[in-house]
């Protein structure tokens, strides 16, 4: 039994990992804003969820007031600490650039000043694949530059990563930064695109297509992205101890980057169309171009991920999107229920 604290535990990977992590009989400390970025709803349902199973506490409290849960968490004093809490979303940050600067820059801040008090065996923070920005050369790799973000959500969480690096080498803090690709599965995010396309094509609505529909994505499934972290969680960096030449381990501390996707990624549209044989219909597509902070395809190298746990993302987009419909309709039918 090993104590996590996880910050977005009422998130879509968040609840994830929570649950996973109290089911294998760990306890799970989770720390969370409920802000209104999206329905206030789910949250509370993904947390009543987690309240049902033992081993699971929550604190609400932003992060940039973290100061106001430090009693409880130093009372729990947790073992590895996750830090998935962010404002999320390429889009939104272009309507309202100061929650990302609050919620990714200062929230980080303030818990890894907490951490270098605490001093876990593990510091674990989430990034995402979209600080490769302009990078050209696909598969992306943790070794290609992030110089060039595209949205101000991948400034912040470029950041996140530099700022993290900085505390593990100043406070000899083991620290695995892991880069997510275009999670998906039950339970996401309404603003995310799978969310959207089932919304829109169960109401009979038309789904908008961005880029013309000629992106691509590595579409990571929850639960396998939530079993790799997991798995890395007991991986702990040390300095001086790379495991292969593509290692991302820092020279000055013990710090690692590591790509959390599959390596297998799917064009826009026959994502779609996975939508549309889950659903059992075909939708009506408003093909539209580019939308600013976007890019064209996201692809990741899994090399170092295998090397360290062994295994990669795998389930398949028919097989997550399924999942996906089937949650969804449960969900909604039982929340008209209880209306």
């Amino acid at each position: 039994m090993t104590r996590y604290l996880i910050t977005g535990d009422a998130g879509f990977i968040g609840f994830h990992l929570s649950r996973l992590l109290v089911n294998q009989g760990h306890e799970v400390l989770g720390l969370d804003g409920m802000t209104d970025y999206y329905d206030p709803q789910l949250k509370r349902d993904r947390l009543a969820v987690l309240e049902a199973l033992g081993g699971f506490t929550h604190t609400t409290v932003m992060l940039e007031n973290l100061a106001d849960a430090r009693p409880d968490v130093e009372e729990f004093a947790p073992e590895v600490v996750i830090h998935l809490a962010a404002q999320a979303g390429v889009r939104y940050s272009l309507e309202n650039p100061d929650a990302y600067i609050s919620s990714n820059v200062e929230g980080t801040l303030r818990l890894l000043e907490l951490a270098r008090d605490l001093k876990p065996k593990h510091l674990m923070i989430a990034s995402t694949s979209s600080v490769y920005g302009g990078n050209t050369s696909m598969p992306f790799s943790e070794l290609d530059s992030t110089r060039s973000p595209m949205s101000l959500y991948a400034a912040t969480k470029l950041a996140t990563e530099a700022l993290s690096h900085s505390f593990s080498h100043l406070w000899s803090i083991p620290t695995t930064v892991f880069r997510f690709f275009t999670v998906y599965g039950p339970w996401g995010r309404p603003d995310m695109a799978l969310f959207k396309f089932v919304s829109a094509i169960e109401a009979g609505r038309p789904i908008d297509v961005y880029g013309h529909g000629k992106m691509a994505r590595d579409f990571t499934y929850v639960d396998d992205l939530v079993a790799a972290i997991v798995a890395l969680s007991t991986t702990i960096p040390y300095a001086g101890s790379t495991v292969s030449p593509v290692d991302t381990l820092s020279p000055v501390a013990p710090h690692r980057v590591v790509n959390l996707g599959g390596g297998q990624p799917v064009a826009l549209m026959d994502f779609i169309e996975a939508v549309e044989r889950a659903l059992g219909t075909t939708a009506e597509k408003v093909l539209l171009p580019m939308q600013p902070g976007d890019v064209v395809a996201t692809s990741s190298d899994p090399t170092l991920l295998r090397q360290l746990i062994g295994t990669v993302p795998s389930t398949s987009v028919g097989e997550g999107v399924r999942a996906f419909v089937e949650w969804h309709a449960n969900y909604f039918a039982q929340r008209r229920g209880n209306d």
